[in-house]
């Protein structure tokens, strides 16, 4: 008797392939799984590192904003809209959930910034009503020194006016006694009497004359000094005043809102990079 070959039915064949080919296919899948697995975790973690470093960027350029000109204040509105706007961006686009903990830091946080704010726009407020008020002070102080040019440009034409008066007739008065002093006297001319008497009718003249000049000149000399001291005394509070005005105004040149401003954007960074490490 010789060798027979046993052959295998085609159902028994089948039923071994088809095992075969699922254990594959579900091992093929679970390797698909795996590797799609990895791939969305890696994406995950760009996405969040992406999320991380914008939010921390745009963070940093709000703390590091200057505001240009004075009043600062108009400008503290838009700037806490943008921030708010930033970190509502970094809530609701994020990966990381935001637990209690950073809710709780982060409103008080905006809390203490707004009302940082409030109080520095309450003193450029303050700042503000130094300007008007050193504007009236200046236009104030204007018009006492015009009226102080005004009253000495007056004194000063009179003071001219009467001493030229005074000194015409000093003049006068000399040319009339040099006059007299050459007189001749004799039996068909003036008598010695008559000329002694002329001389010193005249001579009583030109000393009264001369007298109201120097009364005249101490008088305006003492209205000189009189116009200055009433000039400074309206003067000096007005002076004064300018200077303290000035003061306050010189407090708010810089923008003081600047540091507590940065302050808030780092405590937010803070904040946010603790809730990055808790979320790992």
């Amino acid at each position: 008797m010789g060798y027979q070959r046993r052959v295998r039915s085609p159902q028994s064949s089948g039923r071994g392939y088809g095992i075969q080919r699922r254990e594959k296919a579900k091992a093929k899948s679970k390797g698909q799984n795996h590797r799609s697995s990895k791939i969305s975790e890696e994406n995950q973690v760009q996405k969040s590192e992406e999320v991380m470093d914008n939010i921390l960027n745009r963070l940093h350029t709000l703390g590091n904003q200057r505001f240009a000109l004075f009043p600062f204040n108009e400008y503290f509105n838009l700037w806490l809209r943008n921030l708010r706007d930033t970190l509502l961006d970094f809530e609701s686009g994020s990966t990381i959930n935001v637990d209690d903990q950073y809710t709780k830091e982060r409103s008080q946080i905006l809390s203490n910034i707004e009302l940082e704010l409030k109080e520095i726009r309450h003193r450029e407020a303050l700042s503000e009503e130094y300007l008007r008020s050193l504007s009236n002070s200046k236009i104030f102080l204007e018009r006492i020194e015009e009226e102080f040019i005004m009253r000495r440009r007056e004194r000063e034409e009179r003071k001219e006016s009467e001493i030229k008066r005074l000194s015409s007739n000093i003049d006068d008065l000399k040319e009339e006694l040099d006059r007299i002093a050459r007189m001749k006297t004799g039996i068909l001319k003036i008598s010695k009497k008559a000329k002694g008497q002329k001389e010193e009718e005249v001579t009583q003249r030109l000393n009264s004359a001369q007298r109201e000049l120097t009364l005249a000149m101490e008088h305006f000399t003492a209205e000189q000094e009189r116009l200055r001291d009433e000039y400074e005394k309206k003067m000096q509070p007005v002076i004064e005043q300018i200077q303290e005005q000035r003061k306050g105004i010189e407090n708010q040149e810089n923008d003081s809102s600047l540091k507590a401003r940065w302050a808030a954007c780092e405590a937010l960074v803070n904040a946010i990079n603790a809730l990055h490490q808790r979320s790992m």
